[in-house]
């Protein structure tokens, strides 16, 4: 299968057809700073040092496999959520006795367990958050700068009405409202400072999937279709004052820590909402293995809307066929024309700090996998 047409000439916002969603493993040296930190052997300038020769190799690493979009790595980042969400005004972040997300995980020893997310006093953002990491990583490279953000949603789910303070916020609608004002600000920042690839990891929208987390949602007294069609109109919010050259992607994650997951089951409950009631540019979906279903979902997706099909798993280190890859996204051109879609790592490759149980050869091997097959389809783009 080869697409012989291509829309690069004509595409006013950033699409790539070799894509990957973020994190990337962190190099030993990050690690044991970052540890040196808490133990304050080292300083906060040391450690940035440190990261920021960390990042000038990964970028040149995804520069090699040939790579046009490329991140940082999240080599600043604890976990995919949490330096963000943690630098709001009137947000706490606590420590978790347990927590339904991985416990359906099979595969693996590791346990891990997310941390709550409250919020205490009025939410603010009293500075910007992620400029300053996107302004190092675009004075690394030539090709395009992409940062990634956590979904709003992050600030909601886990416990809904009862992790937002009702002194403070009595009425949550004024609470959704103050967070559109801070994404809202932290958006408008990063564009003045040259980024027009946001990408906003929202690994919420598949636990209304699952039986299992929609029974969390009927717990905190809820009606899971409500609340998913708050989020939608939550980020629809966030991004609706951007710019018309700034492409916003959204990564539908099926949870990823230590190589455990979250959601099973295909998107099929929840396409027709997120497909056709989201506002962003194009999405980013998982479809690494059974889990995720097939892709008539896709059925859903508005003309305008590009899919990055997250065909190769990052969790572990088996290589996938370039064949079947090649399958698989003419059966996906069934229901999406090849000429909008593109292809990725299903997640990231570290969404906390530990990553992955894959090896860096095999990230490695995996990325440039999915830069070769792209290439192989759209020859031209």
């Amino acid at each position: 299968m080869r697409a012989t047409m291509t829309t690069a000439a004509t595409r006013t916002k950033p699409f790539f057809r070799a894509d990957h969603v973020g994190s990337l493993l962190r190099p030993p040296e990050v690690v044991a700073a970052r540890e040196a930190l808490a133990r304050r052997e080292i300083d906060a300038p040391r450690l940035r040092a440190i990261e920021d020769a960390a990042i000038r190799a990964v970028v040149a690493g995804q520069e090699r496999v040939g790579l046009e979009v490329v991140t940082d790595g999240e080599f600043r980042r604890e976990n995919w959520y949490a330096d963000f969400i943690g630098r709001l005004g009137g947000v706490e972040i606590r420590e978790a006795a347990a927590n339904p997300a991985f416990a359906h995980d099979t595969t693996s020893t590791v346990r891990y367990v997310p941390k709550n997310v409250v919020t205490v006093a009025p939410l603010r953002r009293a500075e910007p958050i992620l400029v300053q990491d996107f302004t190092f990583l675009a004075g690394t490279t030539t090709n395009t700068a992409k940062i990634t953000i956590p979904s709003p949603s992050r600030l909601h789910f886990h416990g809904g009405r009862s992790v937002v303070s009702s002194d403070v916020y009595p009425d949550i609608e004024a609470f959704f409202a103050d967070v559109v004002r801070a994404y809202r600000a932290e958006i408008a920042d990063l564009e003045a400072a040259g980024c027009r690839y946001i990408q906003i990891d929202d690994p919420l929208f598949s636990y209304f999937i699952s039986e299992r987390m929609r029974a969390e949602i009927v717990a905190n007294g809820e009606r899971p279709e409500d609340r998913l069609r708050r989020y939608v109109q939550l980020i629809n919010d966030c991004i609706a004052e951007r710019r018309a050259d700034t492409a916003i992607g959204i990564h539908v994650c099926r949870g990823n820590a230590r190589s455990a997951w979250i959601a099973e089951g295909g998107y099929e409950r929840i396409a027709e909402a997120l497909f056709g009631g989201l506002h962003n540019d194009h999405f980013l979906l998982e479809y690494d293995d059974d889990r995720s279903g097939d892709f008539e979902p896709l059925r859903f997706m508005p003309p305008d809307k590009r899919v990055v099909l997250g065909l190769v798993t990052s969790k572990y280190g088996k290589l996938e066929e370039r064949g079947t890859l090649l399958r698989r996204v003419e059966e996906a051109a069934t229901y999406v024309p090849l000429d909008n879609l593109a292809i990725s790592p299903q997640c990231g490759f570290a969404s906390v700090v530990e990553g992955n149980i894959i090896t860096p050869a095999d990230q490695w091997a995996k990325l440039q996998l999915v830069v070769e097959t792209a290439r192989e389809i759209w020859p031209d783009a």
